[in-house]
């Protein structure tokens, strides 16, 4: 269904994607003689962009890629549904960002957000959206803030290459994935299955975890 345009920024630091709730943070670097100093999440920022009073972190997720690594699109059932803060610590990755919540106008539609350590940035997900990273570099490690301890089965995968999706994923050659993500169903299946959550189910669910 293709990208959405981004807003204007509403914070210094932080701006809305075009799937709405979705968030992208450039927190600022220290350089010295050492190295590098920089704070990936900052919860007065966090705030005052998401409307949120913080993000409450339930578990920390790190997972480590081989350059032509794709992990998802991954969704969490809603209800209970789960938030992510994601950060990229080493090397580059693409980071997308797709709208699953089926009455959403947007739904369908996805953010696609590069990350990279020498360039920081991270990207809040709120409940509702799905997620993918493509590691475009040998080592490219990703750090997770998550408001839910995974539950397997509770998680589910998306196909990347659902042409009604239409993201921007490399054929040739194709990404590294997993036999989960290899074989998942398209978006069409899940929506008949009913699997995808509504609006409503995300904002109870977003209020039960941010209460």
């Amino acid at each position: 269904m293709g990208p959405r345009r981004e807003s204007a920024p509403p914070v210094p630091g932080a701006r809305e994607l075009g799937v709405t709730g979705a968030f992208v943070f450039a927190p600022e670097a220290f350089p010295d003689h050492r190295g590098v100093f920089l704070s990936p999440y900052r919860e007065a920022v966090f705030s005052a962009a998401v409307g949120r009073p913080r993000f409450p972190v339930v578990q920390t997720n790190h997972t480590r890629s081989a350059a032509g690594v794709l992990r998802g699109v991954h969704f969490t059932l809603t209800p209970p549904g789960a938030a992510k803060y994601v950060y990229c610590a080493h090397g580059r990755a693409l980071d997308l960002v797709v709208d699953l919540r089926v009455d959403s106008p947007g739904f369908g539609t996805w953010s696609a957000v590069p990350l990279e350590a020498r360039v920081p940035r991270a990207v809040y997900l709120p409940v509702g959206v799905g997620h993918a990273v493509l590691a475009l570099e040998d080592d490219t490690v990703m750090s997770y803030l998550m408001t839910a301890a995974y539950a397997p089965e509770l998680e589910h995968s998306v196909a990347a290459d659902d042409p009604e999706l239409g993201l921007p994923i490399p054929t040739d050659p194709p990404p590294i994935r997993s036999e989960r993500d290899h074989t998942a169903p398209r978006l069409a299946e899940h929506r008949r299955a009913g699997r995808l959550p509504t609006l409503a189910d995300c904002a109870r669910a977003e209020a039960e975890i941010f209460r």
